[in-house]
């Protein structure tokens, strides 16, 4: 007996789903799951487990107080939560223009700034940068001119210090410092960053100052890793050269020999240094 062409086109669908179903939602994730068991793959698949994490997610190593742990390689920023947070991973969304401090929170500028200087003061090298004061804000001035952008300049704002002005003049006007809670632009100000007499190519790398887009970014850079690598051997009694050669060792070079840029991972570089 011929079944109606209605139901026969139902029966081939039905067919069809069922064929689907097992090929696509059992074999094919079955399948991945064997080659992802695979020696030399078992690991990547699990998640890159080590016993204190993943060495996909970067970690801070810092005290109870925040504080750099003087024996461990120091990762870059993270604007994830309150610093690698997994549940809240996120970047800060600041970008070049983002120069002028507000009363709720730090430009882009200005933490790059404090950044640099610190890192300055943990491996006693320069911190300064470009557009950054000797006490680590962002070096902009709000300039104001007679008739509005052009003409004589009548006044000048230290916008990101309410403290003594990293400058005491501009074009022979006295700088004043800030006031809290003004909003200079709106008064007149051109925004007005200042380079300063800062190396053009400063001795802290641009890693070790920006977060990354994600926050929880595992690696740095080799640069900010050889900045690093006199610190390290101090504190740990090693041999510089030791050091640079743990960190030629955890250096991963660039996708297919020319996407991106070499990489460091912290944490396996830190575990290898525990472990000598």
């Amino acid at each position: 007996m011929r079944l109606p062409t209605w139901l026969s086109q139902h029966l081939a669908a039905l067919r069809a789903l069922l064929v689907l179903t097992v090929l696509l939602g059992l074999a094919y994730p079955l399948a991945f799951v064997a080659i992802g068991h695979l020696p030399g793959l078992s690991h990547k698949a699990n998640g890159s487990m080590v016993t204190v994490g993943s060495t996909l997610i970067g970690q801070s190593f810092t005290d109870a107080d925040g504080n750099p742990v003087p024996k461990y390689f120091q990762s870059r920023p993270s604007a994830a939560g309150d610093g690698y947070d997994p549940t809240s991973t996120a970047a800060s969304n600041l970008g070049p223009e983002s120069v002028v401090d507000t009363a709720g929170a730090k430009s882009l500028l200005t933490q790059v700034c404090e950044r640099s200087l610190a890192i300055g003061r943990l491996e006693n090298v320069d911190g300064s940068r470009p557009y950054c004061t000797a006490d680590g804000v962002g070096a902009v001035l709000a300039v104001f001119h007679r008739d509005g952008l052009t003409g004589p300049i009548t006044r000048v704002v230290s916008v990101n210090q309410t403290g003594t002005p990293f400058l005491a003049t501009y074009h022979g006007v006295t700088v004043e410092p800030a006031k809290n809670d003004t909003d200079y632009v709106a008064e007149g100000g051109v925004i007005t960053p200042i380079r300063g007499d800062a190396p053009a190519k400063p001795v802290v790398p641009p890693d070790a100052v920006t977060a990354g887009g994600s926050g929880l970014d595992p690696d740095i850079s080799p640069a900010y890793a050889n900045l690093q690598a006199p610190r390290i051997a101090r504190e740990r009694g090693l041999p510089l050269a030791r050091v640079h050669e743990l960190i030629e060792e955890h250096t991963d070079g660039r996708a297919l020999g020319f996407l991106g840029e070499p990489a460091v991972n912290v944490l396996e570089l830190n575990l290898a240094l525990d472990a000598q």
